[in-house]
């Protein structure tokens, strides 16, 4: 007779087993293809700036040593770009890490955490893994978060936790400073707000909250989308030095890695190039608005670097998803209503841009030539 096995914890055991991100490499060998066309996982088509891939190239050499682990260098530069104190600032292996410091510091066993309905999967992920209890409230029609709504369920819920991704991911929408000032005034007063601000980049900044540093706020960034860097995973959060403090005792010290330190610090000071970025997407967003129009769809407003592209019902947005990924192209789509009746698009280059817009096209008449489910 075997040995019993060792017991997960009860609150892990009770989850259920589930895989929130299936990677196109995965999805390319179920299909049978050689490679798709990556507009699925919000990655940047445009790479990272030059500056930061000759940063990295020299520091391959010296892969055998660890990174900084307070990422000093980098903490200096990020506090002089943003006017904040070092302590101010921690670095870690991007805004998922970082969702895991929030929650891991702030956020006991059974205590209530709220977010909205199908909003990026990791902060759920954490609070789930390290035994938290959650509320949730559903987007509105058009994709915009429910800023009044939430407020009030994290009251009644007493939350401890709120979460807040502005941009929004997976629906593009944005809150202005107004009303994310209003929404935090709103929240419980032993609250802490998590301010995923992942797509900030593509916003304007004057129509973004000022000021660096919060009191009730820990605003995380990323060198992921417009820095064109996911793959390195490297982000940083910006935040009261008590709460800096607390993640200090928690962290990973040896978490980031050190070619990622490296590139980071070369990518900060490539304005030029970002802003190029942010103006090719905002030309993506608006030629995916004419490829839906074109097939008789419409998109949902977006401020990041991706669009929703409304198919009606989810019904019919699940089958687009299959008939582009048997065409080679990988995208994702909502998972929860009112949004699952989208898809979302990743904005390419512009070659990429002609290429899903021929294809698109193709998956939506072939759609139409056989409206039921096979």
């Amino acid at each position: 007779m075997s040995p019993p096995l060792p017991r997960p914890a009860p609150h892990v055991a009770a989850l259920p087993l589930s895989r929130p991100f299936v990677a196109p490499e995965e999805l390319a060998r179920l299909g049978g293809h050689a490679d798709l066309l990556r507009l699925g996982a919000n990655e940047s088509s445009f790479g990272p700036p030059p500056a930061a891939l000759a940063a990295m190239r020299e520091a391959l050499p010296y892969t055998s040593w660890y990174g900084d682990p307070e990422s000093t260098e980098l903490r200096e530069a990020l506090a002089a770009l943003h006017g904040c104190a070092v302590d101010e600032i921690v670095v870690a292996a991007g805004i998922d890490d970082l969702l895991g410091l929030c929650v891991r510091g702030y956020l006991a066993p059974g205590e209530v955490a709220v977010t909205t309905l199908g909003s990026y999967p990791t902060f759920v992920y954490h609070v789930s893994g390290y035994g938290g209890a959650l509320e949730t409230v559903p987007y509105a029609l058009d994709g915009r978060v429910q800023l009044d709504a939430l407020a009030a369920a994290a009251r009644a819920a007493h939350a401890k936790l709120v979460y807040l991704a502005n941009p929004d991911n997976p629906s593009g929408s944005f809150a202005g400073p107004a009303d994310v000032a209003a929404f935090v005034a709103a929240l419980p007063e032993d609250a802490l707000l998590v301010l995923d601000e992942a797509y900030v980049d593509f916003v304007p900044s004057g129509e973004v909250l000022a000021g660096a540093v919060h009191p009730r706020i820990v605003r995380t960034r990323t060198f992921s989308k417009a820095y064109g860097m996911a793959g390195a995973r490297i982000g940083y959060a910006l935040a009261a030095r008590e709460v800096i403090e607390t993640f200090g005792k928690i962290r990973l010290q040896y978490g980031v890695n050190r070619t990622a330190q490296v590139g980071a610090l070369a990518a900060l000071p490539e304005r030029r190039f970002v802003a190029d970025v942010v103006d090719e997407v905002a030309r993506g967003r608006e030629e995916y608005a004419v490829t839906a129009r074109h097939a008789g769809l419409s998109v949902l407003g977006s401020h990041a670097n991706f669009v929703l592209i409304d198919a009606g019902a989810r019904e019919r947005a699940e089958r687009l998803l299959t008939a582009l990924l048997e065409r080679g192209v990988f995208v994702r789509k909502p998972g929860a209503a009112p949004l699952d009746r989208c898809i979302r698009v990743t904005v390419g280059t512009a070659a990429q841009r002609a290429r899903f817009a021929a294809i698109f096209g193709e998956a939506v008449r072939a759609l139409e030539a056989n409206p039921q489910p096979a």
